[in-house]
Formats: C-alpha cells, structure tokens, sequence
C-alpha cells in the first residue's frame, strides 16, 4: 500500500474570485475535531446572512478519515463534492473550507457551478505551501557507550533523528523516527533489547 503524507493549513486563507458576476470567497482553517469543522462553518455561515450559498467541506482525521461536504442550496453535487474532491486531491486533513456564493444575475450551469467551487478552492489551497503532516514516535535508548557507534549506524537507514543524548555511565538517546519507518525501528530496537545490546523505552 502506497504511504501518503497527508498536509494541513497552519493560519486561515481566504481567496475572493468574481466568476460571471458572482462573488465566490473561499475561507479555509485548520480544524482538529468535527465539532471545531461545525463551529467554523457556522461562524461563516452566519457572518455572510445574507449570502446566497455557503458552501462548505471539511476532513478531519490523521489520515483523513472523516470528511463531510453541503451544497447548501445549490444543485446537487455542484459545490459541496467539488470542494471536498479539491482538498482531498492535494491529500488534506484537519482542515475546513466554506466557499459564500454571492449571485451576480448570471447562471453558470451545473459545470461551471462545479468549476467555479472547485477552482476558487484550488486557488486558495495554493496561495502559500501547505504544512506536512508526519506521524511520529519516539524512542528512549540506553546503550553501553562501546555499542554506540554500531547503533547509531543501523538506526541511520529509518527516518529519524537524535532530538537529546545524555552522557552518564551509559549513553541515553531520544530518537524520533517518522511514519513509515516505525515499526521497522522498533523491531531493530526491540531485537537490540532482547539481545542485551541496549534498553529500550518507549514514550
């Protein structure tokens, strides 16, 4: 199975596009749970009353697990999908987006309802580059200081990296290592352990 790295936002993004007279603004924010996705979206919602159409999407999850879309009001699958196919074709999570949908007097049509959302989502998503997000785990390690070298060694082919090392009768390292060199490590570390080489701790 092919791993992904999924990407988050860090601060709200907003993008104003004018499409055929209608004012589409996309705003995007950095949510954790569904109800902080639901809170943002509502806080949207009622500060553009008198909007036509706030449309939203969000993801939320490690790995995207949860997601849910509205059309709110617009024709079935023309502003809701396309937004949520957007964040999720640049592999999003923890994130909302709602798109107010100001109407100019011009009907753009099932495709271009669906362009138009998706699009002004695109543009927003792009505006600056988005924050990767790595699961991690990290390791305590006790090691005889003559084993060092050789650990430090075969812990070089995972992702990850020394954050502290204390010196004292025997050497201790906090190691981080990055999804999805994980189990790899702890497998070498646990067979280390169980080996006598070195102790073992994980947080």
């Amino acid at each position: 199975m092919e791993h992904i790295v999924f990407n988050t936002i860090t601060h709200p993004r907003e993008v104003r596009l004018k499409i055929k007279r209608s004012d589409f603004i996309c705003r995007l924010a950095h949510v954790e749970t569904i109800e902080e996705a639901k809170t943002f979206i509502s806080g949207i919602s009622k500060e553009n009353k008198t909007a036509n159409h706030n449309c939203w999407a969000y993801i939320v999850g490690g790995k995207g697990e949860i997601s849910h879309c509205s059309d709110a009001g617009e024709p079935a699958g023309t502003a809701g999908k396309p937004m949520l196919n957007m964040l999720q074709s640049h592999d999003m999570t923890q994130v909302a987006a709602v798109v107010t949908r100001f109407f100019g007097g011009v009907k753009l049509g099932v495709r271009g309802l669906i362009e138009a959302y998706g699009d002004t989502v695109r543009q927003t998503i792009e505006t600056a580059p988005l924050h990767r997000l790595i699961a991690t785990r990290q390791l305590f390690i006790q090691v005889p200081y003559p084993f060092n070298d050789t650990l430090l060694h075969k812990l070089s082919q995972f992702k990850g990296r020394v954050v502290d090392t204390q010196y004292a009768e025997q050497i201790s390292h906090s190691y981080i290592v990055e999804d999805p060199d994980i189990s790899g490590a702890v497998a070498l570390l646990e067979s280390l352990a169980s080996a006598g080489k070195l102790v073992l701790k994980s947080s």
